[in-house]
């Protein structure tokens, strides 16, 4: 058994939603549970989008059953274990276990009770982790992803996911602009990754024209590492960098589904906050994206075709990741000239949640921004869509503004988080 952490996971002080929490890498974890409770909650934990790459299966009988699995097989990278006994019963089943376990195995034991001599006898024998029962889902995902994370490395980036409801909504827009909001009034270092290979606009967007772009590190990934993917990096201003598509149509980009986790696991090592640019397709690698994001933007615009949209994405999205906050949606091209429209409050209750922004159309503004290169608030600074990107950006990273925010923007929880902190 390896050496274990000079803490107890405390788990009735989960932060929710709001917790940044590595993906689990690739690596088999067994549990032997005692009680249903405990089982049922590790077993949820399995569906958890930061587990999709490990293996973990969940069982009963607790430590006498994984002794007697392990005496004549290979013992897994992680051996979870619910105890009902007292300390000396615990400490006699570990013994017994430490007889069939190989040297490089992780042991996390849960107990029932919250007891510090316990706690340091555990890690004194190298149990790497002590969980208290009952926890939810997401204490078990942290603990599970701690048991691997680098001691002292700074907390992995922060996915956000721009997707539109159908082509032509501004998705990619809204991701360009929300990204430039991050880095300029937040000033947090982030990079926008433009997915829509052959058809990218963000190296337009941004007046940029790099020879090379995201394509050479999907296509390439042998080739793939952090010295590779800094020299593919545009640097747009002190804190913006762009990874764009180059626009090149000489190979289709038919990519497996899962041909940009290590590109996305690399930024995240290295960038605070990446915007993923993720173009309207439906596909095995675009629906991994998005579920794996930790916050999604939903983009429509106020019309049938985009309501069924955002709402059939909105569902399933919430449907595969219940232990995360749900979809942002934001309304785009409102008030568009003699175009019948539904209301952004008929818009918003068809889908179950209040939208984040509410966009206005504004030909020139759009139509100057587009031509010379420019974000919106850089032709506009003062203007109402520089404080809508600047909630929104807020919002996405977990960083709330204390400036009151016009009408464009809905989001109730960035309201109640501004008036407290002015109060």
């Amino acid at each position: 058994m390896t050496g274990g952490k000079e803490r107890a996971t405390m788990s009735d002080e989960s932060a929710g939603h709001d917790r940044l929490i590595a993906p689990v890498p690739r690596v088999t974890i067994q549990a032997f549970c005692e009680t249903a409770p405990v089982a049922d909650a590790i077993g949820l934990a399995a569906s958890d989008r930061r587990m999709q790459k490990a293996h973990l299966k969940v069982q009963m009988g607790g430590a006498p059953a994984a002794v007697e699995a392990y005496r004549h097989s290979p013992t897994p990278n992680v051996i979870v274990l619910e105890f009902q006994s007292d300390r000396s019963g615990i400490l006699l089943s570990l013994e017994q276990l430490s007889a069939v376990c190989d040297g490089g195995t992780k042991v996390v034991v849960i107990g029932h009770v919250n007891d510090v001599i316990l706690y340091r006898e555990l890690m004194r024998r190298g149990v790497s982790e002590y969980l208290i029962a009952p926890f939810d889902v997401l204490d078990f995902v942290a603990a599970m992803s701690e048991l691997f994370s680098v001691p002292g490395a700074d907390p992995l980036g922060r996915t956000v996911a721009v997707f539109g409801a159908k082509g032509g909504v501004g998705s990619s827009t809204v991701a360009h602009n929300l990204g430039w909001a991050v880095a300029k009034t937040l000033s947090a270092q982030t990079v926008i990754v433009d997915l829509d290979i052959a058809f990218g606009t963000a190296g337009l967007d941004f007046n940029q024209d790099p020879p090379q772009g995201v394509s050479e590190a999907i296509f390439a990934p042998d080739r793939l590492d952090a010295n590779l993917i800094d020299r593919l990096l545009s640097k747009c201003s002190e804190h913006l960098s762009l990874l764009a598509a180059p626009a090149v149509l000489d190979r289709t980009t038919d990519l497996a589904e899962t041909a940009v986790d290590g590109l996305i696991d690399i930024l995240r090592g290295s960038v605070p906050t990446i915007v993923l640019d993720i173009p309207h397709v439906w596909t095995a690698w675009s629906k991994r994206l998005l579920v794996s994001a930790d916050e999604i933007v939903l983009v429509g615009t106020p019309d049938l075709a985009s309501l069924r949209n955002v709402k059939s994405l909105f569902d399933l999205l919430k449907a595969a990741r219940p232990n995360d906050s749900r979809p942002r949606v934001v309304l785009n091209q409102v008030g568009l000239p003699k175009r019948p429209e539904i209301a952004a409050g008929e818009f918003a209750k068809a889908i179950g949640c209040e939208l984040s922004a509410i966009m206005p159309f504004d030909a020139a503004l759009f139509g100057t921004a587009s031509n010379n290169g420019q974000m919106l608030a850089e032709v506009q600074p003062s203007g109402r869509f520089a404080e809508i990107f600047g909630a929104l950006a807020s919002a996405t990273t977990g960083r709330i503004e204390t400036k009151r925010v016009r009408s464009g923007l809905l989001d109730p929880l960035i309201s109640k988080f501004a008036r407290r902190k002015a109060s």
